[in-house]
């Protein structure tokens, strides 16, 4: 997500910081290439022409312009309205109880799945969610949202195959939900392939009997301008009170994130970022400036990182790295913690600089290939990997389905592995053993 106006920035912002002064001149050639960037990354016209405005201002300021750092001081003020722009501070859900959400949006935007997703993220906040399959016009819809509702563990409401009035099955479920007893109501609704007035009144009803807390357009990012053009139509009939995005991870440009904000004056509250189901997420818009601006985000990495890794898993590991006994099957069990924190190109986008390095993509086929060699080998020789001679490792090629060489280069790797952790296990014990001796500046 974001790639290409990334990159386009950061070439920006590298020019910038060569100068050891800045002139005008200076600040006008970078924030017309930054212009450029934005329209090409398809933000909308106006909300970029805007946003290159409120940076020259400020970037222009005599203070900035004789600082010993201008370069850095306009990278800084970048930063501030990126973040600005995509709506500042977080935006919590208004969950007053019972609360209310009603999620409209276009066919194909996603509004069923992020339904689920949003229930289930619920779920992990400590909330009693239920789903109310609202969506009389898709045939599939409803069976849709009782499948994820069972994978999530979420009740769902479902209503008779023949009702056609949506004001009939929400008072049906307002009764079905008084006897669930959850606390957080979510209404997937009907869409159409584009907005027309019988959509609108028909969710205007909606909103009429329901009176919801929180109305979430779900729009998908990948949409572009199209994206804008429904967020206006659906604020200015329904009074959206946040967005959700859709699709973050596929799209290049990513210009509705940049957009929507700014035109609906509504907050983008959550994201999707790929297609499972706990891949999901709040938005949080100075996390998203920092990537865009390949500061990375260490901060979402950690709350992944322990959301993934129990204390037990990390105090396991940290005994095999002190007593340098990290064998194949450790091996194992952290490749699978660390894809459970979600796809791996996603996961090194959040370390700072990773995004400069243009061979840092990440193959998740060669990945599979690895586990798939690894899985191959008996408990004995994943435990003593020294004993894995050329037949075994024939034979390990054979059951995996790659080459021996491709066996040979995992196991140096690992091996190369296991004496780095082997030197850091050394180096705590010597420090251990230096603190308990007294020696100056280690006590």
């Amino acid at each position: 997500m974001f790639s290409r106006l990334s990159d386009k920035l950061q070439e920006v912002f590298k020019d910038l910081r060569g100068h050891g002064r800045i002139s005008e001149q200076n600040v006008a050639d970078a924030l017309r290439e930054v212009r450029m960037a934005l329209l090409e990354a398809d933000v909308h016209f106006r909300v970029a022409k805007e946003f290159v405005a409120r940076v020259k201002d400020k970037a222009l300021g005599e203070e900035v312009l004789r600082s010993v750092t201008p370069g850095q001081q306009i990278v800084k003020i970048f930063q501030d309205e990126l973040t600005s722009l995509l709506g500042g501070d977080a935006s919590p859900l208004n969950l007053a109880n019972p609360g209310r959400i009603l999620m409209v949006g276009l066919n194909g935007a996603g509004k069923t799945t992020s339904s689920a997703k949003l229930a289930r993220w619920l779920k992990t906040q400590g909330k009693a969610p239920l789903l109310i399959a609202c969506d009389l016009q898709r045939p599939a819809a409803i069976q849709q949202l009782a499948t994820l509702g069972e994978q999530i563990g979420v009740r769902v409401f479902q209503p008779k195959p023949d009702k056609k009035d949506v004001l009939e099955v929400s008072r049906e479920a307002a009764v079905w939900c008084e006897q669930e007893g959850g606390n957080v109501q979510i209404y997937d609704t009907a869409g159409r392939q584009e907005i027309d007035e019988a959509l609108v009144e028909e969710l205007r009803r909606l909103k009429d009997a329901l009176a919801p807390q929180e109305v979430l357009l779900v729009c998908d990012a990948a949409t572009g301008q199209q994206a804008v053009s429904v967020a206006e139509h659906f604020h200015n009939a329904l009074g959206l009170t946040g967005i959700v995005l859709t699709k973050l991870d596929g799209d290049a440009r990513g210009g509705a994130a940049l957009s929507l904000r700014e035109v609906t004056k509504q907050p983008i509250k959550f994201a999707g970022v790929g297609e499972k189901i706990d891949q999901f997420e709040p938005f949080y818009p100075e996390r998203l400036a920092g990537r865009i601006l390949g500061m990375g985000d260490v901060v979402s990495l950690v709350e992944k990182a322990a959301e993934a890794i129990t204390e037990e898993d990390a105090r396991r590991m940290e005994e095999k790295m002190r007593t340098a006994s990290f064998d194949l099957n450790d091996f194992l069990h952290q490749f699978k913690l660390l894809r459970r924190m979600g796809p791996l190109e996603n996961v090194l986008g959040m370390l700072p600089g990773m995004d400069k390095l243009k061979d840092s993509s990440i193959d998740e086929r060669q990945l599979k290939r690895v586990e798939a060699i690894v899985l191959s080998m008996t408990p004995k020789e994943r435990a003593r990997p020294d004993i894995l001679n050329a037949r075994r490792r024939q034979r390990v090629a054979r059951g995996s389905g790659s080459t021996v060489s491709e066996v040979n280069n995992l196991l140096l790797r690992f091996n190369q592995m296991r004496k780095m952790m082997k030197k850091a296990g050394q180096m705590k014990k010597l420090m251990a053993q230096a603190r308990r001796a007294g020696i100056p500046g280690l006590s």
